[in-house]
Protein backbone atom coordinates (compact mmCIF):
# COMPACT_ATOMS: atom_id res chain seq x y z
CA UNK A 1 0.00 0.00 0.00
CA UNK A 2 0.68 3.12 -0.68
CA UNK A 3 0.80 6.25 1.44
CA UNK A 4 1.41 8.99 -1.50
CA UNK A 5 -1.20 9.82 -3.18
CA UNK A 6 -0.91 9.98 -7.31
CA UNK A 7 -1.43 13.14 -8.79
CA UNK A 8 -3.94 12.83 -11.30
CA UNK A 9 -3.49 16.17 -12.90
CA UNK A 10 -1.71 19.52 -11.62
CA UNK A 11 -4.91 21.54 -11.93
CA UNK A 12 -8.53 21.52 -10.29
CA UNK A 13 -11.90 20.18 -12.18
CA UNK A 14 -13.79 23.19 -11.61
CA UNK A 15 -17.56 22.07 -12.05
CA UNK A 16 -20.80 22.77 -12.04
CA UNK A 17 -22.65 20.68 -9.23
CA UNK A 18 -25.84 19.81 -8.22
CA UNK A 19 -26.88 19.32 -4.69
CA UNK A 20 -25.95 16.21 -3.21
CA UNK A 21 -23.64 13.89 -1.56
CA UNK A 22 -19.98 13.43 -3.44
CA UNK A 23 -17.29 10.97 -3.03
CA UNK A 24 -13.54 12.95 -3.95
CA UNK A 25 -11.03 10.37 -4.91
CA UNK A 26 -7.85 11.22 -2.43
CA UNK A 27 -5.65 8.59 -3.67
CA UNK A 28 -5.56 9.80 -7.59
CA UNK A 29 -6.41 6.31 -9.24
CA UNK A 30 -9.86 6.98 -9.92
CA UNK A 31 -10.89 6.63 -13.41
CA UNK A 32 -14.10 9.18 -12.57
CA UNK A 33 -11.55 12.08 -11.56
CA UNK A 34 -11.71 13.88 -9.32
CA UNK A 35 -14.39 11.16 -8.29
CA UNK A 36 -13.93 7.82 -6.75
CA UNK A 37 -14.20 4.60 -8.73
CA UNK A 38 -13.20 2.25 -5.64
CA UNK A 39 -9.54 2.67 -7.38
CA UNK A 40 -8.43 3.12 -3.53
CA UNK A 41 -9.08 -0.89 -2.55
CA UNK A 42 -5.72 -1.24 -3.44
CA UNK A 43 -4.04 1.36 -1.17
CA UNK A 44 -4.27 2.99 2.66
CA UNK A 45 -6.26 5.88 1.39
CA UNK A 46 -10.08 6.35 1.27
CA UNK A 47 -12.55 9.22 -0.59
CA UNK A 48 -13.94 12.02 1.11
CA UNK A 49 -17.54 12.34 1.48
CA UNK A 50 -18.77 16.13 0.83
CA UNK A 51 -22.09 17.73 0.30
CA UNK A 52 -23.33 20.12 -1.44
CA UNK A 53 -26.52 22.02 -0.63
CA UNK A 54 -27.41 23.94 -3.23
CA UNK A 55 -25.72 24.30 -7.00
CA UNK A 56 -22.56 26.09 -7.56
CA UNK A 57 -19.11 26.16 -9.11
CA UNK A 58 -16.57 24.31 -7.11
CA UNK A 59 -12.78 23.65 -8.35
CA UNK A 60 -12.19 20.45 -6.95
CA UNK A 61 -8.48 19.24 -6.08
CA UNK A 62 -7.14 16.67 -8.69
CA UNK A 63 -3.45 16.53 -7.39
CA UNK A 64 -4.31 15.23 -3.99
CA UNK A 65 -1.95 17.25 -1.77
CA UNK A 66 -4.80 20.46 -1.03
CA UNK A 67 -4.48 21.32 2.48
CA UNK A 68 -8.59 22.25 2.10
CA UNK A 69 -9.88 18.96 0.70
CA UNK A 70 -11.90 18.26 -1.90
CA UNK A 71 -11.14 21.73 -2.84
CA UNK A 72 -8.15 22.89 -4.65
CA UNK A 73 -5.66 25.27 -2.77
CA UNK A 74 -3.13 25.83 -5.16
CA UNK A 75 -0.85 23.60 -4.31
CA UNK A 76 -0.31 22.00 -7.61
CA UNK A 77 1.35 24.97 -8.55
CA UNK A 78 4.25 24.01 -6.05
CA UNK A 79 4.33 20.50 -7.21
Amino acid sequence: MTDEPTIAHKGPATLELEPGTYHWCRCGLSTKQPFCSGAHKTTSFTPVRFEIAEKKRVSLCQCKHTSNQPYCDGTHKRL
